[in-house]
This record gives structure tokens, sequence and C-alpha cells, in this order.
């Protein structure tokens, strides 16, 4: 297991910091320069930066939050800060599989030994009379400690090994595997999505390509709801390439006949995938792993960064994708939770 010391520097001042807007395991510098906040003393429990906002394609890409002529990386990066910021509950959407965004705080998110550390703020909620489906839309979380103290998400990044990593283990897949979903947790997948040769402004199955590292393509569809563009206006790449672990799919059609879907809930340690207000939807730090799936233990958290979990359309509903609503320190915010009861159940 490998062990860090917590350094005890106070960082005062303002200070520029430099993030990339590349692919989604880059953690190099590039001419954005979010400006870091000034340390006051007063801890927040909240998001206070937003480093990196890159969604995928999606229903909700380019209006949560709003795209404008002109906007640049940096612009989207402030738009979700305001968004999601300070517990200011709005909303940010990351598209399909492998969308993000890399937040920040204004301290270090402690640590506790057996507690629940911080929880990611979602929309997620039941079906009416239901306690484990309904609208589920999980997010992979992964976690950076500062141990240099640079106020740069550089020291390496910790996947939170939520029920269904390294393998499966949710209830509900058996079900998912008859309705013929993909039941598969993927470590290391890999998804590039192309920009389209023009934009239908109408529904259509075949709307943006996809392939994968996996020997999948396919196309998101555009649906009737949401005639925007789906692909990230401000990225001028015609082509996205994400990566990350790809969750079981866990959309299933009730009815049969495409017109009731559920999403199943995972049974633990990812956003967007519990009611907030319900203990499974903390997190312990202590649930870190790192590249090679061994337990890593860190003194606390300076980021935390989120990606769409699962690649799936889910006929009229769209295509599955998380939305983010804050990043929230428990300890600061007198929660008390103990992992035990969330991971031993």
């Amino acid at each position: 297991m490998k062990k860090f010391t917590l350094h005890q520097v106070q960082l005062t001042g303002a200070l520029l910091v430099a993030l990339a807007a590349g692919g989604f395991t880059s953690c190099s510098s590039d001419k954005n320069e979010p400006e870091m906040p000034v340390t006051t003393g007063e801890k927040t429990p909240y998001v206070t930066r937003v480093l990196d906002y890159r969604p995928a394609v999606g229903q909700f890409t380019n209006q949560l939050p709003e795209y404008k002529e002109g906007d640049t990386q940096e612009d989207m990066n402030r738009k979700a800060l305001e968004a999601i910021g300070n517990n200011k509950m709005g909303m940010v959407s990351l598209g399909g599989f492998g969308g993000y965004i890399v937040v920040g705080f204004d301290h270090t998110i402690e640590n506790k030994a057996g507690l629940c550390d911080f929880r990611v703020l979602g929309n997620a909620f039941y079906a009416n009379g239901a306690s484990e489906y309904g609208s589920c839309e999980p997010g992979v979380i992964q976690v950076c400690y500062d141990e240099n103290r640079n106020g740069l998400p550089d020291d390496g990044w910790y996947e939170i090994a939520g029920s269904s990593y390294p393998d499966r283990k949710e209830s509900w897949l058996d079900l998912a595997a008859q309705a013929g979903n993909d039941t598969k947790t993927v470590l290391n997948y890999e998804i590039t999505y192309y920009r389209p040769s023009k934009e239908s402004g109408a529904p259509t199955e075949q709307y943006i390509r996809w392939e994968d590292n996996q020997g999948g393509s396919g196309y998101k569809a555009m649906n009737f709801a949401h005639l925007q563009s789906y692909y990230p206006k401000w990225i001028k790449e015609d082509k996205m390439t994400f990566t990350g672990t790809r969750l079981p799919q866990n959309g299933v059609d009730q009815s049969g006949k495409g017109t009731y879907y559920v999403l199943h809930r995972f049974a633990y340690g990812y956003a967007d995938n519990e009611l907030n207000e319900n203990a499974a939807s903390a997190i312990d730090i202590d649930w870190a792993v790192d590249s090679k799936g061994k337990a890593v233990h860190l003194p606390g958290v300076d980021f935390v960064r989120i990606h769409t979990g699962i690649n799936q359309e889910n006929g009229w509903l769209g295509e599955c994708s998380t939305e983010v609503m804050g990043v929230v320190d428990l300890h600061l915010t007198n929660v008390t939770i103990e992992s035990k009861t969330i991971k031993n159940k």
C-alpha cells in the first residue's frame, strides 16, 4: 500500500495555474490559466475551482452550461464553476462516456480513518416506488492529493474503486444481460467521437459516429427534445478521445416497447448514482487504488475528477450522461458516515 505524508504548507495570495484542455488522462498545462483562490483562513466545504471541463457528445452538451459563440475553454471552465461552485447547486452535464470535469477546493479534504470523506452531488432519482433503479447515470471518480503543494493535479490520479471495480458485482447484472446489455467492466476503455460533417437539426439515430478500442463502433443519436449541436462547440479538433474505466450498461427497457427505460443503481462508489442525501452517495478516500488496482493511502485530496462511466443509448431518454451539481467535504459539514456501513452491505 503506497503512503504519503501530509506537508504542512500554507498557500497564500493569488497563484495563476495552468491546466490541460486535452484528453482525459492529461495533466499537462496549456495557455488557459484559471486563477487559484486566495486563502483567507475560512475553509468552505464546497468546490472553489474548476480546472478543466470537457464533456463528451451529449444531448445537454452546449446547454449545461450554455455555450455562447466565441466561448473558449477558459470561459466554459468559468461557467461550470458558476454553476456548481460554492454550493450554487446548478448543474453541468458530462455528456456520454468519458466526458469529465476536474474540480478543486480551498483546502485539502482530510482522509479520516473509517469514515466517508466527501460526496459528489448529482441529480439521480428513483422511479416511483423503487429503490434500486430510476435515473442513475454513474460517474467514475478519481482523486489527486497535491503532495508537492503547487496547486496543480500533477501528483498522480487514483480511482475510487466502486462496487464494479475491477469486476462487475451488481445485483441486476443478469437482468441487464438478458436485455442484451454489455455487462462487463472495462479498464482503460477508450472511445473516439467524430464531429459530424453537418448538423441534422432533427432527430436521427445516426448522428455522431464513435469507435472504441474494443472493436466497437456506432452512433450517438439526436433526440426530439434537444436539437442543438451535441459536439462541444468550443473544441476545435474534429475528433475527441476519452479514456477511463467503463462500467456495465445499466439501462433496461422495462416496457419491452421502448417506452419505459430504467437505469439501475450501482451499490456504491460513483457520482450521480444515488440520492444525494443517502449514505451510499458518500465516498471514502481509502477506496482509492492506483493504475494496477493496488490500494493507496492518501492523507487527503485536493482535486476530484469525474467522468461519465457508461457508454449506452437508452431510446428516447438519450445517452447515459453523468450530471454534477457539486462536491461536498463531509467533515466540514459535520456529516458522519462510517464507510463500512456502505461497502460491507
